[in-house]
């Protein structure tokens, strides 16, 4: 099987890719704790949204005449604090962005409780490095309030420009606020319906249901857990709220051995990270690796006239273009390779995560990686 992967951009990648069958691997996993890998009906998240300004940013906020809401939000706003705009001014800001708040709002949580919480910019500006989010109400799938979010922005990425060039690295459009959001109200959790309660598997696996149905019967009396499929467990629990915690509590810390894991490769788009747990598999596979540099430099070019000509200094843009190809070098992994074969080679050919990206896509199109692909 032959597979062939062409990505150009700043750099780029090309794969050749030859793989046989996929062979499973059945092996076992380690005994987890149950609370690791199951959750209890009713002990959920629920997710918050809002929009809101972030201020007091340096010259890279919304530019108003292309996002007229951002104009129209600091408006409203100032008219909430008792300043009156003339009908018809135009706003000229560049220190303002509007954004969308997000947050997820914890199971069991009280009034007074901090959240970390996430902006994002909805308008065009260019960074929000050094903004303030004002206080911004966040409302839950019914309308209701239920967090006030307000805070200094933590922003993971970095961008500069001058003279027309210009560099980034990560997301500058995007941060956080570690606990930037107060809860205001909760949501009820209700835990049993006539003194049972639905144990949840996070990986449905009918023999991981087996085998927990067992473990608990094993630890707490034979009758008290049903399967009712490869997810949900039920779990007869006492009545009163005190014993109830207490059962729920000896529950989580029981053992029990999974099926298989499934392998699976993380990736982060937007730092490019990679992530890979033990069972990530390789099959027999030949990998190719160049890369195309294309570097360009502005080099404006001053035109002054000569004295008294009556002309006038002009710039003259100018752009200087270099690409550069490396050969690729053939690499082959034999057999069914473990994780750490897996890294080894794709170090060896000096991939970066934007290039494992692309070559673990391949892999897994040419059927070689034997590993579910998840895009964070």
């Amino acid at each position: 099987m032959m597979a062939m992967l062409k990505s150009v951009s700043l750099r780029c990648a090309a794969l050749l890719l030859s793989g046989c069958a996929l062979m499973g691997l059945a092996c076992q996993a380690q005994a987890a704790r149950l609370g690791d890998i199951a959750t209890f009906e009713g002990v959920r998240s629920n997710p918050l949204v809002g929009y809101g300004l972030v201020v007091g940013l340096d010259n890279t906020g919304d530019q108003t005449m292309q996002a007229p809401f951002t104009g129209q939000s600091v408006t409203n706003m100032l008219s909430e604090l008792g300043v009156t705009i003339p009908a018809g001014t135009n706003m000229q800001l560049k220190n303002v962005a509007a954004v969308m708040v997000t947050a997820e709002l914890p199971p069991f949580s009280s009034p007074g409780q901090k959240l970390d919480i996430t902006v994002s910019s909805v308008g065009n500006a260019r960074s929000l490095r050094g903004g303030t989010l004002l206080m911004t109400p966040l409302k839950g799938a019914d309308g209701q309030i239920y967090a006030l979010a307000q805070g200094n922005m933590v922003i993971p990425g970095i961008s500069a420009q001058a003279a027309g060039s210009s560099v980034q690295v990560n997301q500058t459009s995007s941060g956080r606020i570690p606990a930037g959001a107060i809860i205001e109200r909760t949501v009820p959790a209700q835990l049993a319906e006539q003194g049972r309660i639905n144990l949840e598997l996070k990986d449905a696996d009918f023999n991981t249901a087996l085998r927990t149905m067992n473990a608990i019967n094993n630890a707490m009396g034979q009758g008290v857990a049903v399967a009712q499929n490869s997810r949900v467990i039920s779990l007869a629990a006492p009545l009163d709220s005190a014993s109830k915690v207490s059962f729920l509590a000896r529950v989580q810390n029981i053992d029990v051995d999974p099926g298989v894991v499934t392998p699976k490769v993380i990736m982060n788009a937007r730092t490019g990270s990679v992530a890979m747990n033990t069972r990530v598999t390789l099959s027999r596979a030949a990998i190719a690796h160049g890369n195309l540099s294309i570097t360009i430099d502005s080099n404006p070019i001053i035109s002054q006239p000569n004295a008294l000509s009556g002309g006038q200094t002009a710039v003259v843009p100018n752009a200087d273009i270099n690409v550069q190809e490396e050969s690729g070098a053939l690499n082959m992994v034999s057999g069914e390779a473990d994780l750490s074969q897996v890294v080894d080679a794709l170090n060896r050919l000096g991939a970066t995560p934007n290039d494992l990206m692309a070559i673990l896509q391949a892999l897994k199109s040419a059927g070689a990686l034997n590993a579910d692909l998840e895009i964070i």
